[in-house]
């Protein structure tokens, strides 16, 4: 029971991280626009089709290459490009085409932007096009790379201080810059605000994964980690359902912000995790907490961490009389993971996969607005197919194994990009459908990366391993938006890049080793021979005795 509320209450907060990271699709939106008008305007033109303002005519615009032409009540006659206006030499009769001498003149009064389906956007808050339109493309890559930072900083500082008020400073820290961004007052405040922001959200979801895990028993640990996943999924949904019913980007970000609330109010009820006490040798904050889980949990005869602490030292001496070499500690870097041509092949192959997953993930979902259709309903489904594809991920890591359920579902998300190129563009439907599946396949491969990468490394550099892998998809993460923009050049080009890195990931994934079943490994030596035999070295060396305390605390959760 105590576990249970812990974890759903951690989790839910994880709903605001995906919130935040996608809430650019509709805060960001660049909607029809023309140069403004100068002057007072008399009558409108828009090919053979005659208005009386310009709001009628963005049901007719349909290229970027279209203008309109007005004449004014001083019988000037203007035509409006998106980034410039021309003036006519000679002012006769109203007609779309002109062949004459034309004045060009810069937009210095602005535009006009068509607010049918959204009053007011960043992009229209501060004119964030022509010229300017770079400016409105960096807005999702900064804030991902204001994930890498907020992913490696408060990572440290959750071993350094704790899980508890790391979760306490991000979780208040997303609420308090989430709103701040809606009273921005120019493009620049914006984007720093939105920076911080990326920082503590990808900080909360880093220590959250780590806090669930170490409160979770084993039975539950793969399931429990997998679905934070799914939280952060329907932290897409919310954002989807808000861009529906709110259509001006400050309130919209506003109403994002406060979705979560409800545990920013509850979050300081959270203990420390007994591990991270335990590894501070903080044991009297360690049995107080022991003793909340007991009691929570309706168990008479908890475990006392004086007998744990004598436990752990009587083996920490066995272990050093025993193994002469542990006396010297090594400190172990990057290297260590291209030690070997084994190991090396193994870190390049896990880094791609990690890129990969990342990659594909965002672009799938970036994407997902401009599918055609409803495009709050597009992301609300590219959001909702995670859910399952999480379950899937699970029960093939325990039934069919790490490897021969990653290698699948990277060459199936690589197929359905190729299949998506082929479909004619006005099905809708179909496309929408495809795109759901390719998300589907690429979520199994991304999620279960987290837990096959520790399961391929040694003790010794297991946390390195997955920090760097976790970085790999940052980076991913950060270079996504600008691989969406590439439809720009060819509407198929994400995709296609997509395609390509799953089929090479997924082909060098068939010469990984398999973990199902297989014990951690505590040597470099040991994880090189997982996989090249029968029995691995791996499984004639038992397990580290100084973890035996440790898992006495897990059992006891269990129970």
């Amino acid at each position: 029971r105590f576990q249970a509320c812990v974890y759903f209450a951690t989790v839910f907060q994880a709903m605001s991280c995906g919130i935040h990271y996608l809430a650019s699709v509709f805060m960001a939106v660049t909607p029809k626009f023309v140069c403004a008008i100068p002057g007072n305007v008399s009558s409108i033109l828009f090919h053979n089709s005659s208005k009386s303002s310009i709001e009628d005519i963005w049901t007719l615009w349909a290229s970027a290459e279209n203008y309109i032409v007005v004449q004014l009540e001083n019988g000037e006659i203007w035509e409006l490009d998106q980034c410039s206006r021309s003036k006519r030499g000679v002012s006769l009769d109203l007609t779309y085409e002109y062949e004459g001498n034309k004045s060009i003149f810069s937009c210095s009064d602005g535009f006009l932007y068509d607010d049918t389906k959204w009053k007011s956007t960043v992009v229209t808050q501060w004119d964030l096009v022509c010229d300017r339109e770079w400016l409105a493309k960096l807005i999702q890559p900064t804030f991902m790379l204001g994930v890498l930072f907020g992913a490696v900083i408060f990572g440290d500082i959750a071993d350094r201080l704790g899980r508890q008020r790391v979760i306490w400073f991000t979780s208040t820290g997303q609420f308090i810059f989430g709103i701040a961004v809606a009273f921005t007052f120019d493009y620049y405040s914006f984007v720093i605000v939105r920076f911080l922001l990326a920082m503590v959200s990808s900080g909360y979801l880093v220590v959250a994964f780590v806090y669930v895990t170490e409160f979770v028993g084993i039975k539950a640990r793969t399931w429990a980690s997998m679905h934070v996943h799914a939280f952060f999924a329907m932290g897409i949904m919310v954002v989807a359902l808000v861009g529906f019913l709110v259509r001006t980007w400050w309130v919209y970000q506003i109403f994002l912000s406060i979705a979560t609330l409800p545990f920013i109010l509850c979050c300081w009820m959270l203990p420390e995790t007994p591990f991270w006490l335990l590894s501070k040798e903080r044991y009297e904050d360690a049995q107080k907490v022991i003793h909340i889980m007991a009691r929570w949990n309706k168990v008479s005869t908890p475990c006392k961490v004086s007998e744990l602490y004598s436990a752990q030292q009587d083996d920490l001496v066995s272990c050093r009389m025993g193994d002469s070499d542990t006396s010297s500690t090594k400190k172990h870097n990057i290297l260590d993971l291209f030690c070997n041509w084994h190991i090396a092949r193994r870190t390049i192959t896990v880094w791609l996969i990690w890129f990969t997953g990342s990659l594909g993930y965002y672009v799938f979902s970036l994407s997902s607005v401009s599918l055609g259709g409803s495009e709050y309903l597009n992301l609300f489904l590219i959001g909702a197919v995670e859910l399952p594809c999480y379950i899937i991920a699970c029960i093939g890591m325990d039934k069919l194994g790490r490897r021969n359920t990653l290698i699948p579902f990277l060459i199936l998300s690589a197929l359905i990009c190729v299949l998506i190129m082929f479909i004619p563009q006005d099905l809708n439907i179909l496309i929408i459908l495809a795109n759901m599946a390719g998300k589907f396949s690429i979520g199994v491969a991304f999620g279960l990366i987290y837990l096959y990468t520790a399961e391929l490394y040694p003790t010794i550099v297991r946390s390195l391993a997955v920090g760097s892998g976790s970085m790999m998809c940052r980076v991913g993460s950060v270079v996504a938006p600008f691989c969406v923009y590439l439809r720009s050049v060819w509407i198929f080009m994400p995709l296609l890049l997509v395609g390509i890195m799953a089929l090479l990931s997924g082909m060098l994934t068939v010469m990984l080793p398999e973990t199902l079943g297989k014990p951690l490994t505590n040597t470099l030596v040991e994880a090189t021979e997982i996989g090249r035999n029968k029995k691995s070295c791996s499984e004639k060396t038992p397990p580290a005795h100084s973890g035996a305390p440790l898992q006495k605390i897990e059992m006891f959760g269990q129970e």
